[in-house]
């Protein structure tokens, strides 16, 4: 849909709006309908578009161009069938209208018949004087397909066309990330910056790739380039932060880091990441203090609060740890990170119960790791809990097989639970798995490993060895 300019002096407006006020009919010929309508639809204000769109079909009912505006208002409100049908009829006055097959090409895109939209769409290029922006409208078809190398092509020849379409060039960046081809992005970036030299967008997209493939030093340069380009450019002062933080440059990174939040508002992410760099340079009271304002510009980033958390366990203080993860829970609790480092904070604090029923979340949300089930046995072997820990042993067991942990730790709950004979079986085949992890059993279960029958076993091992 074309736009129309918001003019006051606009004379067909102006007559317009006389003739609502007055109840009087003028005439308008149909261009003069077109800007009124567009105007209208521009400002947002669509009940007074469809009334100047109803009085110019009435007055010009054959004009094509105030069908297809007809047909645009109708897609607007998802009336697709009332708008094909219109199209068809203007398919046979006009069958070399580009404008037909576009529309059509909408149509089929929000039914989710891409390839029907693409198939219109080209049949639109054979008409159309200008094909850039028809080749981009293929290109997004192809990206609801998944077909991120037809969709890469046509975003390129869309660029050919109109060498500074952004939106094209970061559809085409984007194609190539999706499929994960960030040597070749960097090859198209260089061959279109070697046409376009100042062009910040290519310079900070380029700059972006060499960051995702871990080239450092080449990406700020390519940020420091979009930046000389021009000095206001937001996303490449942010990137050149991020790269040198990588660099491990916490100071200057901490510099660029302000200077986003120069050139525009504070961001929760800004000051997280400034906290993240006085944390590197040991400033814990610096790095607390941005991570607060981290918290307090945005109350909802759980990772605010977790980078509060993971301080505070690093200073040993425990209760605050655990007021911060609780934080973090609260906004997302299905993260079992979060879950697991909750544990983590309530061990340290004595809390064994809340510690166990943290793992107990984490299996829940699939966290099978095997440190998870042999944390939770540990704690639930402490609390008395023999019986239970050997069954989450058991779980453990049918991912892990025969592990040494799962199977020494199976051997002294067995003895604990009085089942000699099947804690005899699990300790002789955790000592043929790997007899030098004895050594944490011995910790764990002292009094097991004291026992007569089970030195004996040992020393069985240990003749072999």
């Amino acid at each position: 849909m074309q736009h129309f300019s918001n003019n006051n002096d606009n004379q067909p407006l102006s007559k317009f709006e006389l003739m609502l006020k007055t109840n009087s009919v003028y005439f308008f010929d149909s261009n003069e309908f077109e800007e009124i309508i567009l105007f209208y639809v521009d400002s947002g204000k669509f009940s007074l578009a469809k009334k100047a769109l109803h009085l110019g079909l009435s007055q010009h009912p054959s004009s094509v161009a105030l069908k297809l505006i007809h047909v645009e208002l109708l897609i607007l409100d998802e009336k697709l069938d009332k708008a094909e049908k219109i199209l068809d009829q203007l398919k046979e006055i006009e069958p070399s209208n580009e404008d037909v097959y576009i529309q059509k090409a909408t149509i089929f895109s929000k039914k989710g018949k891409h390839q029907d939209a693409v198939d219109n769409l080209k049949t639109a290029l054979l008409y159309a004087d200008e094909d850039a922006e028809i080749l981009s409208m293929i290109g997004m078809e192809y990206l609801f397909l998944e077909d991120f190398d037809t969709a890469r092509f046509n975003f390129a020849k869309s660029l050919d066309v109109e060498y500074e379409n952004y939106s094209s060039l970061y559809n085409v960046i984007y194609c190539f990330d999706m499929m994960k081809k960030h040597t070749e992005a960097i090859d198209y970036l260089q061959a279109y910056i070697e046409k376009e030299p100042y062009s910040e967008i290519a310079w900070h997209q380029l700059g972006r790739q060499y960051y995702i493939v871990y080239d450092y030093q080449k990406a700020l340069q390519a940020f420091e380039y979009s930046i000389l380009i021009d000095d206001q450019f937001i996303g490449a002062h942010l990137e050149k932060a991020k790269t040198l933080e990588e660099l491990g440059h916490y100071e200057e990174a901490i510099v660029f880091y302000h200077k986003t939040m120069e050139l525009d508002t504070p961001t929760s992410f800004a000051y997280l990441r400034i906290g993240k760099c006085y944390e590197k340079l040991k400033s814990t009271k610096d790095a607390i203090d941005f991570y607060n304002k981290t918290v307090n510009e945005d109350p909802l980033l759980d990772k605010g609060w977790l980078a509060l958390a993971d301080i505070y366990i690093s200073n040993k203080n425990y209760h605050k740890a655990l007021y911060f993860i609780n934080k973090a829970l609260g906004i997302d609790e299905e993260n079992n990170l979060y879950w697991h480092k909750f544990a983590e904070i309530n061990l340290k604090l004595n809390l064994f119960e809340e510690a166990a029923r943290a793992y107990y979340k984490c299996i829940g949300l699939q966290d099978d790791r095997i440190e998870v089930y042999l944390a939770l046995s540990d704690v639930l072997h402490f609390l008395g809990e023999f019986h239970e820990a050997i069954r989450v042993l058991l779980d453990a067991r049918e991912s892990y097989h025969d592990m040494a942990e799962i199977t020494y730790r199976l051997g002294g709950l067995h003895f604990l639970v009085q089942k000699e004979k099947e804690g005899l079986f699990f300790l002789e085949k955790a000592l043929k798995t790997d007899f030098d992890y004895l050594t944490v059993a011995e910790e764990l279960y002292p009094i097991v490993i004291d026992r007569t029958e089970v030195k004996s076993l040992i020393n069985k091992f240990k003749k072999e060895d």
